[in-house]
């Protein structure tokens, strides 16, 4: 008789959660846990594609806080493709997906990640449900439970 696998259970992550991408040069970012998006995606404007050693790249902007847009980190990574994309209204546009490193609950997490101008969404940054299947279990009634970032 085949014994049972204990499993151990997996950390609660809150709605909202502070994450840090550090390849991209963002230390701290504000992201929403969405279950309903299936990929992560940032807050990336004036977004420019190059190549490097005959590799495609992408160079973009981001805006890291809220309601701010004095803050501007000007970040660079290896494009991985451009796809569609279709929004929470609908709307259907071709994003272009980089992978990059982020921390997480204590956590490095290697994530697919759309680059959008998410000015009028209220979160910069968005970890959809690849980013935490199977690694979370959401608490939608708790938020920060990662902790805060040092205050400056």
């Amino acid at each position: 008789m085949k014994k049972p696998r204990s499993r151990q259970p997996l950390p609660v992550i809150g709605w909202r959660e502070w994450v840090a991408l550090p390849e991209l040069g963002i230390s701290w970012i504000k992201a929403k846990v969405d279950s309903g998006a299936r990929t992560s995606a940032l807050h990336a404007f004036d977004i420019e594609y190059g190549n490097r050693g005959g590799a495609p790249y992408v160079r973009f902007k981001v805006h890291p806080l809220q309601r701010n847009q004095r803050k501007t980190v000007i970040s660079e990574a290896p494009l991985l493709e451009r796809r569609q994309v279709k929004s929470s209204s609908g709307h259907l546009s071709l994003r272009p997906v980089i992978v990059t490193p982020v921390q997480v609950m204590g956590q490095t997490l290697e994530l697919e990640i759309t680059l959008a101008a998410r000015d009028a969404m209220g979160f910069r940054m968005l970890l959809g449900r690849q980013a935490i299947r199977g690694k979370f279990v959401i608490d939608a009634g708790r938020s920060y439970l990662g902790g805060h970032p040092p205050t400056r």
